[in-house]
Parts: structure tokens; sequence; C-alpha cells
């Protein structure tokens, strides 16, 4: 028998709505596709609309956390930088950066590449 695809809310810690929900809003302002996002987050593309309607919760014991919540914390430093202002986040990550020696935004698609970018903006906002 298959298991539905459908959140049990009742059964689901608040941790875990406020990381997806927190994720699917840093996506969104970014301006991220939904296959980037799948990919930088290690879920299917069919798991990233699930999030969005609220049927596909994050998993605490899966990578798809960890890497969920450096993507936020990646978002919370850029948001921090510009100040709230989203176009200059989205041109930012939308920007060849001769730091990271590539367009942010493409780097957020693997471990490494989203690490590298995490630390570059946490090194930045210490400067700040």
């Amino acid at each position: 028998m298959r298991k539905s695809s459908v959140v049990d809310v009742e059964n689901t810690h608040p941790r875990q709505r406020i990381l997806t929900q927190a994720v699917v809003n840093a996506a969104e302002i970014m301006g991220l596709r939904q296959t980037v996002l799948a990919k930088t987050i290690g879920i299917s593309e069919s798991s990233v609309s699930r999030m969005k309607t609220g049927d596909y919760l994050l998993n605490e014991k899966n990578k798809e956390w960890e890497l969920a919540a450096l993507f936020v914390r990646l978002f919370r430093g850029l948001d921090a930088i510009v100040a709230g202002d989203e176009r200059a986040l989205r041109s930012w990550l939308e920007g060849y950066n001769t730091a990271l020696r590539e367009v942010p935004v493409n780097l957020l698609t693997s471990v490494s590449g989203l690490t590298k970018t995490v630390d570059y903006v946490d090194a930045y906002r210490a400067r700040v």
C-alpha cells in the first residue's frame, strides 16, 4: 500500500513547518526557480511544489534539513547586507562575483558551492 504524500499536520513538529516555510519564502524573494531550489536542498521538484502548498515538510533526519538550514542562513545573511532590498539581493545572486569566481546562483546547486557562498556572505557580514 502506498503512503499518502499529504502531511499529517497534527503529527508534525513546529520546527518542520517553520523551516519549510522559511525556505519557500527565501526562494521566492531570491527569485529562484523550482529546479534550482530542488537541487540546492536535494529534493525533487515535485517535493518543492508540495512544500509550497504545505503538503510536504522537510525532514529533520535527512540531509535536506541541513541544506535547507544552510540555504536560509545564506538568505538571511544576504538580506541583512542589502537591508531588505530584493532587487539588490537578486542582482548580487545573478551577477558575476570575482571573489567566488562564478555567478553565485550557479554555485547553489552543489553542497560545496552553497557552503562556499555562505562562507563568503558570512565573512562579508562580519565586516559590516
